[in-house]
C-alpha cells in the first residue's frame, strides 16, 4: 500500500509530540536504559522507538503510550490509580450522551 500524503499538523500537536518524545528520551536515559532495551520491553523494533523520541506523528498511539509507560512518563497528569478513577467517571459520563447523532432530514418551511 503506497504511503499517504504528509498530513498537516497544527503547530501545538507538533509541539505537543516532541515534548512527549522529549520526555521519553529523558526518562529512559535517566533509567539507564539503552534504545534497544526499552524496544525489547515494549515490543517495537528500535526505529520506532527513535521516531517517538523525535516526536514523529506518525507513530501509533499505543506503541507510544506503551513506551510512556514503561519509563515512568505519566499521561493526563495522573499516575496509574488515578487514571483508572478518570476512566470510570469518564465512562459514566459518556452514558449519559446519546448513542448516536444524526442529522435533521426533514427540511424546515421558511416560506412566509
Amino acid at each position: 500500500m503506497p504511503k499517504p500524503p504528509d498530513r498537516p499538523y497544527s503547530r501545538y500537536s507538533r509541539d505537543a509530540l516532541t515534548l512527549l518524545g522529549q520526555m521519553i528520551r529523558r526518562a529512559r536515559i535517566e533509567r539507564g536504559l539503552t534504545v534497544a532495551e526499552l524496544a525489547t520491553r515494549a515490543g517495537v523494533s528500535r526505529g520506532l522507538i527513535q521516531r517517538i523520541e523525535r516526536g514523529d506523528p506518525g507513530c501509533t498511539i499505543g506503541a507510544v503510550f506503551e513506551t510512556a509507560a514503561i519509563v515512568g512518563v505519566h499521561l493526563f497528569d495522573a499516575g496509574p490509580g488515578a487514571l483508572g478513577q478518570a476512566l470510570g467517571t469518564n465512562a459514566a459520563m459518556l452514558e449519559l450522551l446519546p448513542k448516536s447523532i444524526r442529522p435533521s432530514r426533514k427540511e424546515a418551511e421558511d416560506d412566509f
